[in-house]
């Protein structure tokens, strides 16, 4: 059931204050942080605390050839969840099961697992997970 936006509309001015207050948005041409890895940048809006990440992978990047050292483990430990939007992904988990992931495909990969760009155009991908926001921020950057 779709339901027209609630107007404010004979609210009073207080009221209608927090009403606003309860929609956030940003955009990412002037993101809050941005990190630089090897292949990869990361671009991070904050929404009242909630963190979304861009990531832009350029063709070559590998978690475990252009992260796994700074990262100190054996395979990425972040849980994603996301939304591939241009490019493709390869994420190939620690149990050995394996998805390609392509631009319109929306996805959660536990933690556990080695990803990389497939082919010659550059993915970007918009993450969703604090968690994954928190595991990104802490790996040292180039």
């Amino acid at each position: 059931i779709r339901r027209p936006p609630r107007s404010t509309q004979g609210v009073s001015s207080a009221a209608s204050d927090v009403y606003k207050r309860q929609i956030l948005s940003s955009d990412f041409s002037n993101p809050n942080e941005t990190l630089s890895f090897d292949k990869a940048t990361i671009q991070i809006v904050d929404l009242g605390g909630t963190k979304v990440f861009k990531g832009i992978l350029e063709p070559g990047w590998k978690w475990s050839e252009s992260v796994k050292e700074a990262a100190g483990t054996e395979s990425c430990q972040a849980r994603h969840i996301g939304v591939v939007s241009k490019g493709c992904l390869v994420t190939k988990h620690n149990d050995g099961s394996e998805a390609k992931l392509c631009a319109g495909e929306t996805y959660v990969v536990e933690a556990g697992h080695d990803a990389w760009v497939d082919g010659n155009e550059t993915v970007e991908i918009y993450e969703f997970n604090q968690g994954a926001v928190e595991v990104v921020e802490s790996i040292p950057q180039n």
